[in-house]
C-alpha cells in the first residue's frame, strides 16, 4: 500500500506547525496535505466531469470565460513574481471551460481547473461580472483552500495517527473523494466562511490587477442575491457570508483594489 508522506507536519502532541501565509491577504492557514497529490487528483476529477458534461466552445460566453481567466491568471503570476513567490505557482496547470448547465455556479479546483456554468453568465452580464466570479474562484485555488479543508479533515479523522508523519493513500483518497465528489457537483467543496471571505478579498485585488473594475463586484453580488428563490439561495451562495456583511467587506477592501486597478490602466 502506498504511503503519503507528510513532510511538512511537525507535531508536538497535536500542536501543529504547517502554516502557509496568503501573500495577498496575509491570512495564515494550516496546510499539511501534499499539493502535488491534490492537483493530480483534481485534474482526474476535472476530466471526469468534462467527459460527462456538455462543454461549450466558440461562443461569446465561452470565449469570455477563457479570456478573463487567462488575464486574471497572468495578473496573479505577475504579482507573485513581483514579491518573489512565483515558485508557489509552479504546480498550476490552468484550464477554463464553460459547461452547459442551468445552475448559477462556477468553481476552481486545486491546480487551476476552472468551470463556469451557463446559468451564471446572465448574472455576470459582462467581462467585469465574469472577472468578479473568476477572481473569487481562482483565489480559492491560489490560497490553498482545498489543501486547508483536506488538512482539516485529515486532522479531524486521523489526528492522533498522524503523529508518525504518514497516512495511507486510501485514507487520503477517501478524504479527497468526500470533499470533491465525482460528477456535476465536483467543484462544490464546502468552504468555510473565512475562506469565502478571503476569496472575496483576494479575488477583488486580482481582478483589479488584471484591469477589471473592482467596483462591479458589489453590483454582481447584489444581482446574485436577488436571484435567490424563496429561502433557498443558489449553491454558489450556500456557505457565503451574509450579503450585507459581504458588501461592507468589499467596500472596505475597495481602496486597495482601486489602486491596483489604476496601476493596470483603469479609469477611476
Amino acid at each position: 500500500m502506498k504511503i503519503v508522506k507528510i513532510s511538512t507536519l511537525i507535531l508536538a502532541g497535536l500542536g501543529i506547525t504547517a502554516c502557509v501565509t496568503n501573500p495577498v491577504t496575509g491570512r495564515s492557514s494550516i496546510q499539511i496535505a501534499n499539493n502535488s497529490e491534490i492537483a493530480t487528483a483534481a485534474a482526474t476529477e476535472y476530466r471526469t466531469t468534462l467527459s460527462s458534461a456538455k462543454v461549450v466552445n466558440g461562443t461569446a460566453d465561452a470565449n469570455r470565460v477563457k479570456n478573463v481567466g487567462a488575464k486574471i491568471k497572468n495578473a496573479a503570476y505577475a504579482y507573485y513574481k513581483s514579491i518573489g513567490r512565483e515558485s508557489a505557482l509552479s504546480g498550476y496547470n490552468w484550464e477554463f471551460n464553460l459547461i452547459q448547465d442551468k445552475q448559477l455556479n462556477a468553481w476552481c479546483m486545486p491546480g487551476g481547473k476552472v468551470a463556469f456554468y451557463t446559468g451564471i453568465m446572465p448574472i455576470c452580464k459582462d467581462d467585469n461580472g465574469v472577472a468578479v466570479v473568476m477572481g473569487h474562484e481562482i483565489s480559492h485555488a491560489l490560497a490553498g483552500h482545498g489543501n486547508e479543508r483536506i488538512s482539516q479533515a485529515m486532522l479531524a479523522q486521523y489526528g492522533g495517527s498522524l503523529i508518525g508523519g504518514s497516512m495511507s493513500n486510501s485514507q487520503w483518497a477517501g478524504i479527497f473523494e468526500k470533499l470533491y465528489p465525482v460528477g456535476a457537483q465536483v467543484g462544490l467543496l464546502a468552504y468555510g466562511r473565512k475562506q469565502e471571505s478571503e476569496a472575496d478579498e483576494m479575488g477583488l485585488q486580482l481582478m483589479a490587477m488584471a484591469g477589471y473594475d473592482p467596483r462591479s463586484a458589489t453590483s454582481f453580488w447584489q444581482r446574485m442575491e436577488a436571484s435567490s428563490t424563496g429561502n433557498r439561495p443558489p449553491e454558489f451562495l450556500s456557505t457565503h457570508p451574509n450579503p450585507a456583511n459581504r458588501i461592507a467587506d468589499l467596500n472596505a477592501d475597495m481602496p486597495k483594489a482601486l489602486q491596483y486597478y489604476k496601476a493596470a490602466g483603469g479609469k477611476l
